[in-house]
């Protein structure tokens, strides 16, 4: 495999972008099988909507609800505008904010500040983000510099195997990865999040991972966005064929929640495909922490700027306090123990 140059890696970034903002990327028959968890309506819910508590704590953070705006892009001048301007409004909505893989800050440290936003968001809980590939090739002070140039409150190690494959510069061995994972969670000096990137975790895997000392998972799992198609779009003739094959490739998120919830984990971030509040209540119910949504939002961003996103989260709030009250939960704790 032939190492990306940093050229190469910011030309990546903007096609990921235009494909993630209007490219038909999505699963084509792999839902999230969020539609099919389906609440009991309690039509005598005893309570106001002004008395329900949307807040969780998590990872030393109190977020107003359970919201990521997941990590989405980094490296260019273009994406510092797009993680700015998410910053702000995140730091308003009380939600957290995941950043794009900053592999392209490691590789040029020119572009760290299209990474940088504790300035316009200094009380948001702020993911990081680094390829599991990548980070086995670092040191763990490397690792801890990166986390520290942003100001992050955990890392997200991104695991990405099929996506890699239809690049034509992708990665190809993927050994260690178990050992790297195992060796920051030990070392850094914040938490450690694996992440997968659209095809979901097993309780396999999520059993892998607790041995190895990983306390907290995103399973981004199938059923929204999927970057086999977004590196399809993007690939040679060999990578386009072998794309077509895998394009629904993977686990649903809905699948993905319910395995690795039964394995301990402290945080399960629910992304993948999530678009509402009744989604992100979906997958709370099967044992999420935290839903996070990623292409949605920054669409309404191209779309409507800072006002667009901002209309769209509090939406997303909106539809998630109805689902609490249609419920009879006055808690995120009572959501995870209504019927369904």
């Amino acid at each position: 495999m032939t190492e990306p140059t940093a050229e190469n890696l910011a030309r990546r970034k903007s096609d990921h972008l235009d494909l993630a903002i209007r490219g038909d990327v999505g699963f084509r028959r792999t839902t999230t099988l969020l539609e099919c968890v389906r609440f009991v309506h309690d039509a005598l819910p005893d309570c106001a909507v002004s008395d329900l508590d949307t807040s969780v704590h998590v990872l030393g953070k109190t977020l107003r609800a359970p919201l990521l705006i997941a990590g989405m892009t980094g490296g260019n001048e273009r994406a510092r505008d797009i993680n700015r301007s998410l910053a702000e409004v995140a730091e308003e909505r009380g939600c957290a904010l995941g950043l794009g893989s900053q592999r392209a800050m490691h590789k040029d440290p020119s572009v760290t500040k299209s990474y940088q936003v504790r300035d316009v968001a200094p009380n948001v809980l702020l993911l990081g983000n680094i390829g599991v590939v990548q980070a086995a090739r670092m040191s763990n002070q490397e690792v801890e510099d990166l986390v520290g140039a942003v100001g992050a409150d955990a890392l997200c190690v991104h695991l990405n195997p099929a996506m890699e494959l239809i690049q034509s510069d992708g990665d190809r061995d993927f050994r260690g990865g178990t050992e790297t994972l195992a060796r920051l969670a030990e070392a850094l000096s914040v938490p450690v999040i694996a992440k997968e990137t659209g095809c979901g975790l097993s309780r396999s895997v999520g059993q892998r991972l607790r041995k190895a000392g990983v306390r907290h998972v995103d399973v981004s799992g199938a059923g929204g966005t999927s970057w086999v198609a977004v590196e399809t779009r993007r690939a040679d003739a060999p990578g386009q064929a072998l794309g077509e094959v895998l394009w629904d490739w993977g686990i649903p998120t809905a699948a993905s929640v319910a395995q690795v919830a039964e394995v301990g984990f402290e945080t399960v971030f629910a992304t993948g495909g999530i678009k509402t509040g009744l989604d992100i209540a979906r997958a709370i119910a099967l044992g999420a922490t935290v839903g996070g949504i990623a292409r949605p939002v920054l669409q309404a961003l191209d779309q409507g700027g800072i006002a667009g996103a901002r209309a769209h989260l509090e939406a997303v709030e909106a539809q998630f306090r109805a689902t609490l009250l249609l419920t009879g939960s006055r808690s995120v704790a009572d959501l995870r123990r209504c019927p369904r």
